[in-house]
């Protein structure tokens, strides 16, 4: 789908023969340790949820568990630390995990406060619909976005005729489809609700796109991880391997 036909490979650029990744100082205490610290999202699915067991999976978390396999050579040397979306970024910026894996799109906001590696996926706002009349944009006549949200912005700009119910969660979005024409939120998180349930039918056109990236702790003292990792994503692109656990995960 756009976010691969845009083409990762628009934000890493066309790369060379990537070296092998180094150990630095900073990277040895990682690896003293034994174990990469890394915040993510469990109820994010397909990107990372926990099944039925309890476990978490998803694209993010076969992405954590690759880092982990690339810098300690081991993909179970890795701590999951499940965090909300308020605590995403600040449980870098504090020093709590090592790195976070969980959603994050890359803005100057966030810039103040985090580094950002490279792009591992390209999201964007979208649009999901219960009502078979709904076939395009234009048919939007009423909207419902998540309150404080990044998206509102981008409907309101797109679509300045459409009339916009804000929910305050999730939840309360899937208690609106039915008297709302669609609800706009992240691609990523309205394809999980498609392929966890029919009913919902995913709209072809988005109205932003933007990048995905690891946050890691700012500072000249992180920027052997930070090198470290995007070789590793620079790595995981040219492999394809990024584009096969998308496909995977129903992300394509």
């Amino acid at each position: 789908m756009w976010r691969y036909c845009l083409g990762i490979g628009l934000w890493l650029g066309v790369q060379a023969t990537v070296p092998p990744i180094a150990v630095s100082a900073e990277l040895s205490e990682i690896e003293s340790r034994g174990r990469l610290i890394v915040a993510v999202k469990d109820s994010w699915y397909p990107l990372s949820y926990r099944d039925t067991m309890g476990s978490l999976q998803g694209f993010e978390i076969d992405i954590a568990r690759r880092l982990a396999l690339d810098l300690l050579g081991d993909a179970s040397a890795v701590e999951f630390y499940p965090v909300n979306n308020i605590d995403r970024v600040n449980a870098v910026a504090e020093g709590t995990v090592d790195i976070a894996i969980a959603s994050i799109t890359v803005t100057s906001q966030r810039q103040r406060i985090a580094s950002f590696s490279e792009p591992y996926y390209l999201d964007g706002t979208g649009f999901i619909t219960i009502s078979p009349q709904i076939e395009t944009l234009k048919d939007l006549t009423s909207i419902a976005v998540l309150e404080d949200s990044s998206t509102l912005a981008h409907v309101g700009y797109q679509l300045p005729d459409a009339t916009i119910v804000t929910v305050s969660s999730y939840e309360a979005a899937l208690d609106t489809l039915d008297r709302v024409d669609a609800f706009a939120g992240d691609v990523s998180l309205l394809t999980g609700w498609q392929q966890q349930d029919r009913r919902y039918r995913l709209l072809d056109e988005v109205i932003s796109v933007e990048p995905i990236a690891i946050a890691i702790p700012k500072g000249t003292q992180h920027s052997d991880l930070r090198r470290a990792i995007n070789s590793a994503i620079r790595q995981w692109d040219d492999e394809g391997w990024l584009q096969d656990r998308a496909t995977y995960w129903g992300l394509q």
